[in-house]
């Protein structure tokens, strides 16, 4: 039976393959950034509907890691053809819960879909090894098992791509999962469990647990002994509360946490090109990625030629409601967002900053923030040492190459860095003294689900995405087998 729209609305949780209330009811409305008006209610759960998901999860795991790697692949191709051919009604979905341009929603869905598709292949390839033996008449087998359940918490930014990223590897591995979306944006979430049951997923597989509260949910899935792993994308300091409370438990923990990207072009780089990828890197979802260029930092003998031109670009972007194909820019996520982004251009302002363009809430509204550009920045500057979260681009100006590299590591996170140069032997330098766990040379976008995704320093443990993904969620098993000598 093919879906309809109203299949993907849903105002229940997804839990043991039943879709359920809240205890005694409760629940919470979704708002459409750009303009507060509501789009559903979803269940307000906590602790004891989370301890039913795990026991969920932990009833269905024998019987999914005992299926073989491909039976399960078939499964998670069939979602991920689901995701392709329905991409047009969650794209919408997407864009009326997080405000991203509506062209943006479908292409992380699309995103989403490629890493349902990569996983079921890598899974058939989790390959073991055997050792030679230092004692007579014995083997050494190296094998690989699923970890076992999974408690996964993504963000608001990206409310489908984080869930396929983590959940794929996953499930893939044998294991099984209980999802806590983001509070602001549960609906994407929750259509993920209409696929996945219509792809034929068996019942507790995958679960998604709501609610507005995160942190008993959270604490639940910390907490629990039977919860053998945990995955989280978001703040930093929460990541840290995560990390503590998992320790207790002792369980195997990935974080993918802030950053604070630098965008480097050198006095060789293709200032065009240059532009371009600073457009793309900077201003892709308002500015509200982990990802996004945070310091750009231009060399003084390309600097005016590059702010005429970056400049001249970001006038042409246009902000409006992402439901409008021409959109470039929607509304950042909430109240709390702006409140941040003012703080921020007001103290580099204060410290010396020229304000080129925009700076202030757009004539729409609301949520809805100018293209900013801020040039004559300095290190002193909260926005050269905080993830700013919002589209506004700081132009810094350097003479010196190693004091450039000096400052992008000048920092406690290590997510994504980006530069430009045509030197090899400046980009091999670079590439090598760069403190970031991904390095983009010469591009602005740098998210495949063939690469590892991940970041070094405070930005986080682990890697989402290729075959490094897939080892996240398996443990290693050595077996000895001895007495084999006739």
């Amino acid at each position: 039976m093919k879906l309809k729209h109203e299949d993907f609305l849903k105002d229940r949780a997804y839990i043991g393959g039943n879709w359920i209330k809240a205890d005694g009811g409760k629940s919470f409305e979704v708002f459409n950034p750009a303009d507060n008006s509501i789009i559903s209610a979803v269940p307000d759960m906590g602790e004891k509907e989370t301890l039913n998901a795990i026991q969920a999860a932990d009833n269905a795991l024998k019987g999914w890691s005992s299926l073989s790697a491909k039976k399960r692949a078939v499964v998670l191709k069939k979602w991920s053809e689901l995701l392709i051919y329905y991409a047009d009604f969650l794209a919408v979905l997407m864009t009326l819960e997080q405000g991203k341009p509506i062209a943006e929603a479908k292409s992380e869905v699309l995103y989403g879909a490629d890493f349902f598709e990569w996983y079921a292949e890598e899974g058939k390839r989790a390959y073991g090894d055997i050792i030679p033996s230092p004692i007579d008449g014995a083997r050494i087998l190296v094998t690989k098992q699923a970890i076992g359940v999974c408690g996964i918490i993504t963000p608001w930014n990206f409310p489908s791509a984080m869930i396929a990223r983590k959940v794929a590897p996953a499930l893939a591995a044998g294991c099984t999962v209980v999802c806590k979306p983001a509070e602001d944006t549960p609906l994407s979430a929750l259509a993920l469990a209409v696929l996945a049951e219509e792809a034929g997923l068996p019942a507790g597989v995958f679960n998604v647990v709501t609610g507005k509260d995160p942190v008993p949910i959270a604490r639940a899935i910390c907490m629990s002994d039977i919860v053998k792993k945990v995955s989280f994308t978001g703040s930093n300091e929460v990541g840290k509360v995560l990390m503590r409370t998992c320790s207790k438990t002792l369980k195997k923990i990935s974080l993918e946490l802030g950053g604070n990207a630098p965008f480097i072009v050198f006095d060789d780089a293709d200032v065009e090109q240059a532009v371009e990828g600073a457009i793309i890197s900077k201003y892709r979802n308002a500015g509200q990625t982990c990802i996004c260029a945070n310091r750009i930092y231009v060399h003084e003998s390309v600097y005016d030629s590059f702010v005429e031109k970056f400049v001249a670009k970001v006038k042409m972007l246009k902000v409006g409601s992402g439901l409008d194909s021409k959109s470039v820019i929607g509304p950042l996520i909430n109240e709390a967002a702006i409140q941040k982004v003012q703080e921020h251009i007001e103290d580099a302002i204060s410290k010396g900053a020229k304000l080129v363009l925009g700076g202030s809430v757009h004539k729409l509204g609301h949520t809805f923030f100018e293209p900013t550009v801020l040039t004559d920045m300095n290190a002193e500057m909260r926005i050269a040492t905080e993830e700013v979260f919002a589209p506004v681009a700081p132009i810094f100006k350097f003479k010196n190459e190693q004091k450039v590299i000096d400052l992008a590591n000048a920092t406690h996170y290590g997510l994504a860095a980006y530069f430009y140069s045509r030197d090899m032997a400046r980009v091999w330098h670079v590439v090598e003294s760069l403190e970031y766990g991904i390095v983009a040379v010469n591009t602005g976008s740098l998210s495949t689900e063939v690469a590892p995704f991940g970041g070094i320093k405070e930005s986080g443990i682990g890697r989402e995405g290729s075959k490094y993904g897939l080892d996240e969620y398996m443990e290693l098993k050595y077996v000895l087998m001895s007495g084999l000598k006739q």
